[in-house]
């Protein structure tokens, strides 16, 4: 997996997945904008149908050590050949009471070609809302 540099310009990418998220199906054109003085987090974005956003955290950064298997399948819709070269990133979802990432459904992008795809793990070995804290 890639570890992004710290310091870079803001920059926004668009991005193109292999099949609809969940719950987003209808969700089109896709930008990826990294977030000012904040290494790791970005903000996913679509314009279409209605505007979507959701803040997305370099897995590298903010959950050193989480590397779920990637299946060959989506390796080869990411035009990868070893996941190495893939940057996964998790979604993180903030409350009053804490700040969790979704460790079940990762996305995982591939920087060269800008395809990304959200891959549906196991409940049982990643959950849906891990405290970003305990991590």
């Amino acid at each position: 997996m890639n570890t992004p540099v710290a310091d870079l310009p803001v920059t926004t990418t668009p991005v193109t997945f292999t099949a609809p998220m969940p719950g987003l199906e209808n969700a089109h054109d896709f930008t990826l904008r990294s977030v000012e003085g904040a290494t790791g987090l970005y903000a996913l974005e679509a314009g279409s149908p209605s505007p979507v956003r959701l803040f997305l955290a370099d897995a590298a950064v903010f959950v050193p050590g989480y590397a779920p298997p990637v299946p060959a399948a989506t390796l080869q819709a990411l035009e990868l050949e070893q996941d190495q070269d893939l940057q996964m990133l998790v979604v993180l979802n903030h409350s009053p009471k804490a700040t969790t990432v979704n460790l079940m459904a990762p996305i995982v992008l591939n920087p060269a070609t800008r395809r990304c795809a959200q891959l549906v793990l196991d409940g049982r070995e990643y959950p849906l809302r891990a405290d970003l804290n305990s991590l």
